[in-house]
């Protein structure tokens, strides 16, 4: 599968953003899909996952109750709408996809796309 993230972008504390991650190739409905993200001179982290029906989702504590992640597979898309941003939100944001649900490290995900920039100015 190949991933496409987009909707980054500049926004003030308090905003939000919706970023996007369309698939394209092997059926978007058979992934587990996840986005983390990686600020200067920090790992790359988990922020949110989603089952593939959709019905089951995970959050990191730092972004849970201010973030949604979501999936419309009819789109090949996943979704991460971001709200209440924080400087501490700004960082380089990557979907991910893989296989098996639960999983919260980057080096069990098999698939990545490119980042999206996500900066928060107070």
């Amino acid at each position: 599968v190949q991933l496409q993230a987009s909707g980054g972008g500049s926004v003030q504390v308090g905003g939000s953003l919706r970023l996007s991650c369309a698939a394209s190739g092997r059926a978007f409905s058979a992934y587990v899909m996840g986005w983390f993200r990686q600020a200067p001179g920090k790992e790359r982290e988990f922020v949110a996952a989603i089952s593939r029906t959709g019905g089951s989702t995970n959050y990191a504590d730092s972004v849970r109750g201010r973030f949604t992640i979501s999936r419309a597979d009819a789109k090949n898309t996943v979704y991460l709408q971001m709200n209440s941003l924080k400087p501490e939100d700004t960082a380089v944001y990557y979907c991910a996809a893989d296989f098996t649900w639960g999983r919260m490290r980057d080096d069990e995900y098999d698939y990545w796309g490119q980042g999206t920039q996500v900066t928060v100015s107070s």
